[in-house]
């Protein structure tokens, strides 16, 4: 199918690995270089670079990737279109997600999901805010399971609100403390998400006059939650994350309250395939 050399070209811009590519779609290492040199014959310029470290895309190709993937995604949508109304369910579904929505929200989403509708291959991508921005922006991703913060430049459906929590030492405060002033956190060591993960915190400190002792960074909530657990620092994490880790630390409520809104953040210049649109319907079914 001619369509099929696009996904190629697509997947190996990704795992910038000419046999991994080919393998994931059948195509022996002859086969990928017959398409490719194909492809390249057609568009009058050469689409990668053999270096030392691997391969990368031409200055042409890279101009031509964010377009193709905008073509493939459009396709699924017509494909996916046409087979519900052949009465048929068929299809590929991205996702990109925070770690933390992944691991409590999604297992009894995609449980339902696969019921419904076994036809449609789901595949799942973690990262931080800026990731899936870039996932989303560049149709890697059909949507993003994220915090509202930063994606102006995107549509947005509100799922829910998760409150930011103070986590701390077991022992660092009292007996029948409710909550904890997160102006205690001033100039305290404290061990932060790291850069491009999580703004909603950043905000938190920066609204408030906070300013922390930056000892760590980490990309790893684990980590952070360790780290606290072992008295390196204070942090602040969403309670939907420190709710599924388990370390020996204290976890209380900010004073005033701060919460990240979590939702999804989808191109808007594409509309959302049929797949997408019901597994979101069953994603708000069930927090709600």
């Amino acid at each position: 199918m001619e369509i099929n050399k696009y996904v190629l070209f697509a997947d190996i811009a990704e795992t910038k690995n000419f046999t991994r590519s080919g393998e994931k779609m059948g195509y022996t290492q002859p086969g990928v270089s017959h398409i490719l040199k194909s492809m390249e014959q057609e568009l009058g310029f050469p689409l990668f670079n053999r270096t030392r470290q691997g391969i990368e895309l031409t200055a042409n190709a890279e101009v031509l990737l964010p377009i193709i993937r905008r073509m493939l995604s459009i396709n699924e949508q017509l494909e996916q279109t046409v087979a519900s109304l052949n009465g048929l369910d068929i299809g590929h579904l991205t996702i990109a997600s925070f770690a933390s929505t992944s691991r409590m929200w999604l297992p009894k989403v995609l449980n339902r999901f696969q019921h419904q509708y076994p036809g449609i291959e789901v595949e799942l991508l973690e990262g931080g805010t800026d990731e899936i921005i870039n996932w989303v922006n560049n149709s890697i991703a059909d949507f993003g399971l994220m915090s509202r913060r930063n994606t102006d430049e995107l549509e947005w459906i509100h799922i829910a609100d998760d409150p930011l929590i103070a986590v701390l030492p077991k022992d660092y405060v009292g007996e029948n403390v409710s909550s904890f002033p997160i102006t205690r956190m001033h100039q305290q060591p404290f061990i932060i998400s790291a850069e491009g993960t999580d703004y909603d915190i950043h905000y938190a400190l920066d609204d408030s006059g906070v300013v922390p002792n930056m000892k760590y960074s980490s990309k790893d909530d684990s980590a952070i939650v360790s780290m606290v657990s072992n008295n390196l620092g204070l942090s602040i994490l969403p309670k939907l994350v420190v709710e599924g880790i388990d370390f020996d630390y204290l976890a209380l409520p900010l004073d005033p309250p701060y919460s990240r809104e979590l939702g999804v953040a989808y191109r808007a210049s594409t509309a959302l395939s049929p797949a997408a649109r019901h597994f979101i319907d069953l994603l708000i079914e069930e927090i709600d």
